[in-house]
């Protein structure tokens, strides 16, 4: 989630009104600051129906697979952080070129898109930007779906051409102990999650993870003192603990002394591109002194682990490069097995994974392709 600081907007292009309502009349973009209190695109997109607001998603690590997120560079300002450059390319490339072909995102997201993309130039979105591009998208989508009448979810199945008759809600995973570039502490992996899939509705799937996280907050006192429940940098504890037995250990109790055990199971993002070099994985790469593993090592580690807790995801066990060490892996592997770093929501990336039977599920980011469409055909 981000919070939407204000850093002052710059100028927009605005032309006259259009008889038709659900054409765009002007796109505004501004930097502002999101929850990290890092700079992010936010875009103010406008039809005869109103106002919609869109602010651009960033992730802390970020695989080499990914669109540009482009950032100004001048360290003098948010240490060379900031997205002036981007908010630029909006309001005077983009945003005109919208406008003067009067489309309306009712029926033509997907044109809006190309456009961008077609102005862009690039195979990554470097000249424009992802986060200039994505920040109309997402604005142009919340503006189509009220346009349609439709709530936001069934306007993106729509364009994905997919039903929504028997649309649920997906399981809330909820991340509640941080390692890797996400804190401080010495743990390599970078996410451990809770996922509450004996829960009977999403308002009591909610309810679970929210007593666990609690009970696990007592717990980490209790073993390790009151210093120990500083967060980590997507809000999971980060206590000082080292293997991911420990972390797990942890989360089993948690669970129990929630009265959720059987109710709640285990997601694990190690984000091993993190600590992979040369398909050599060194997973003591926070603690100055290297415990380094071939890439079946790590596999047999993860077994084991798989095999003693209630674990039911992986997320980017090996490295976005190391397409045997997926392969051979999820020939006999029982859980979801998520490309996040390797698929990097990218059309190409996923039919390779295809082809090379890599893993068996997706985890789609939009801010990682840079546009709703694309994200769509991923």
């Amino acid at each position: 989630m981000v919070i939407p600081w204000s850093a002052g907007a710059m100028a927009a292009y605005q032309p006259t009104a259009s008889l038709m309502p659900s054409v765009i009349l002007s796109i505004t973009a501004s930097q502002r600051l999101d929850s990290r209190g890092k700079p992010t695109v936010q875009v103010r997109l406008t039809t005869g129906h109103g106002h919609f607001t869109s602010i651009v998603p960033s992730g802390a690590s970020k695989g080499d697979y990914e669109a540009v997120e482009l950032r100004d560079g001048d360290r003098s300002a948010y240490q060379g952080n900031g997205v002036l450059k981007a908010v630029h390319n909006v309001n005077a490339i983009l945003a005109p070129a919208i406008v003067n072909a009067s489309l309306d995102p009712t029926t033509q997201l997907s044109d809006i898109d190309r456009l961008m993309v077609d102005l862009d130039g690039t195979e990554d979105k470097s000249k424009m930007g992802a986060n200039a591009i994505l920040a109309i998208s997402m604005a142009a989508a919340r503006a189509g779906a009220l346009g349609k009448g439709v709530p936001l979810y069934r306007f993106l199945a729509e364009q994905a051409g997919a039903s929504t008759g028997n649309a649920i809600l997906p399981v809330p995973f909820m991340n509640v102990l941080n390692g890797g570039d996400h804190s401080g502490n010495t743990m390599a992996f970078q996410e451990f999650m809770i996922a509450p899939t004996g829960a009977t509705s999403f308002e009591e799937a909610v309810r679970f993870n929210a007593e666990t996280y609690a009970c696990l907050k007592t717990l980490i006192i209790h073993r390790h003192g009151k210093s120990a429940v500083g967060i980590g940098d997507e809000g999971g504890f980060a206590p000082p603990i080292y293997h991911p037995t420990e972390a797990l250990d942890l989360l089993v109790q948690a669970i129990a002394d929630a009265g959720h055990e059987g109710k709640i199971k285990i997601g694990i993002d190690p984000a091993s591109q993190s600590f992979e070099e040369g398909g050599v994985y060194d997973i003591g790469f926070k603690t100055g002194k290297a415990e380094k593993m071939e890439a079946g090592e790590l596999a047999s580690l993860y077994h084991s682990l798989l095999a003693r807790h209630p674990i039911v995801l992986l997320e980017d066990p090996f490295g976005q490069d190391d397409w045997s060490a997926w392969s051979d892996f999820n020939k006999d592997c029982a859980v979801e097995l998520v490309g996040d770093d390797l698929l990097a929501t990218n059309v190409k990336r996923i039919q390779i994974a295809q082809s090379k039977s890599a893993c068996n599920s997706l985890l789609l980011k939009v801010n990682q392709i840079g546009s709703i469409t694309e994200a769509i055909e991923a």
